[in-house]
């Protein structure tokens, strides 16, 4: 359960990390559903016969599959905002897909609190989302994201 913290305490962890998810495993079964949901069904991501001589020898995850994950990895952040009633996506300031994710692998990420701003009865949270693959040393992507909390009126 992640901590409750004041704005001045958030805005005073700025620059640390505030989680780090459970592994997650990104099966066939998970990219073919992506690629249903989108249309999205470039050999690389379906066709596990010629993704075999393609150039990662396997089917890869989309990058959007890997970055629509981003609410299962920040359900293990550590801290929150107090007074929230409800958060939703506010948008993404910039996102950069590094490496791909092969087919079985494990990713999980690592949440950075790079801002906290107040704006009246809401507050905007940026959090730098960096994915990791299990065994690679580079990760599949990082994202800046904006998460818009509203904060329950004061009694």
């Amino acid at each position: 359960m992640a901590e409750v913290k004041t704005v001045a305490e958030l805005q005073a962890m700025v620059g640390q990390e505030i989680g780090v998810s459970d592994w997650v495993e990104v099966p066939q079964e998970m990219i073919n559903a992506f690629a249903e949901c989108t249309g999205d069904k470039q050999w690389i991501h379906v066709d596990v016969e010629k993704a075999e001589i393609g150039p990662y020898g396997t089917t890869i995850a989309h990058g959007f599959l890997t970055l629509s994950m981003i609410p299962v990895f920040g359900a293990s952040m550590t801290v929150m905002p107090a007074g929230i009633t409800m958060a939703i996506n506010y948008g993404l300031d910039k996102v950069r897909f590094i490496s791909p994710v092969k087919v079985g692998s494990k990713v999980r990420a690592k949440m950075e609190l790079m801002g906290i701003t107040p704006k009246g009865d809401r507050l905007i949270m940026k959090v730098k989302y960096t994915a990791e693959i299990e065994g690679e040393a580079k990760p599949a992507f990082v994202a800046e994201m904006l998460v818009l909390f509203f904060i329950a009126p004061k009694e």
